[in-house]
């Protein structure tokens, strides 16, 4: 698959993976042949307005598939006096819907009634990461939509405090192994975190340290500044890597240096197996690229949709 108006010197890996579920990489050639560009040029067209849109949009893909599979639950509006999933405590931050509702819209324009909002998201998040400098791939095709949405179940989503344990479990519920776990973390590369994500590191750590040893003291000094103890800055807090609007392997190099933001990414070091795949990838950003697609597209075959919404806001 080719972007068209995206030239890049992304890295184009095929997966050998099956993709099961009803996908495929030909679902649409028929019915909808030009979905990846519609979607692509929107992304490309949002992205130049607002460098923040690629990590938005992947971490919306994220939190979409780790609740009820890639169906697109998280777009839905409230309605009525139910909650949904946008308006749980992990949901509060992600932004850049309007992309998925502009790129809807030009696909409905095209092809009405038979391109889901779930493909559309996933699609947004693979072009999310070749505009960021990341590798490309063959997004397979054929997500329905969901009808249910609840804040409740954001509970679901791992969170930036869990242990590796914890991580793992969350993970191995949703078919992803410690591969999976490690090459997805790297999506950190992208993006920014509230200083709620990390505050728990860098103050009151436990009853013998303030700040949690494991992260690298000028780092968490760094992050003092911009997060004190008692912060009334709401929008206060750190991008996630030096390199926060580039798709890359940083990431992994400052985690082994302490200077990860979330307990989570530096759980990651705590165990033998996802220690060397750290190293690894910290080592080497094709290996990084490579597993990362590879997880990419097993976590975003992860379905349970039934229908193709109209408005990506409101069920049908």
């Amino acid at each position: 698959m080719a972007i068209s108006l995206v030239i890049f010197s992304s890295l184009v890996i095929c997966s050998a993976l099956s993709l099961g579920n009803g996908l495929s990489l030909s679902y649409y050639s028929k019915k909808c042949p030009n979905v990846d560009n519609i979607v692509a040029n929107l992304v490309k067209e949002a992205f130049g307005k607002d460098k923040t849109v690629p990590a938005a949009l992947l971490r919306m893909h994220f939190h979409d598939c780790f609740i009820r599979g890639c169906d697109a639950s998280v777009l839905l509006d409230t309605a009525g006096s139910s909650k949904v999933e946008k308006s749980g405590p992990p949901n509060l931050s992600l932004h850049a819907f309007y992309v998925i509702d502009n790129a809807k819209k030009a696909v409905e324009a095209a092809c009405p009634g038979v391109v889901s909002c779930a493909d559309i998201l996933a699609v947004a998040a693979r072009d999310s990461v070749v505009l960021s400098g990341g590798p490309t791939w063959d997004v397979p095709k054929g997500r329905k939509d969901g009808r249910t949405s609840h804040a409740s179940e954001t509970r679901k989503l791992p969170a930036p405090t869990f242990n590796l344990s914890q991580l793992q479990q969350s993970f191995a519920q949703r078919g992803l192994n410690l591969r999976d776990l490690v090459a997805l973390s790297g999506g950190h590369t992208l993006g920014f975190s509230h200083c709620s994500s990390f505050q728990n590191r860098i103050h009151n750590f436990n009853t013998s340290n303030d700040i949690d040893p494991s992260i690298n003291p000028s780092f968490a000094a760094s992050l003092k500044t911009v997060c004190p103890a008692h912060n009334k800055v709401k929008n206060a807090g750190s991008n996630m890597d030096t390199s926060a609007t580039t798709f890359d392997n940083t990431y992994y190099k400052l985690m082994l240096q302490g200077k990860s933001l979330f307990s989570s990414d530096q759980s990651l070091l705590t165990a033998p197996s996802t220690r060397k795949l750290v190293q690894k990838f910290a080592g080497s950003q094709e290996a990084f690229n490579e597993a990362f697609v590879k997880s990419m597209i097993k976590m975003s075959s992860i379905t349970g949709g039934h229908e193709v919404r109209k408005n990506c806001r409101r069920v049908n």
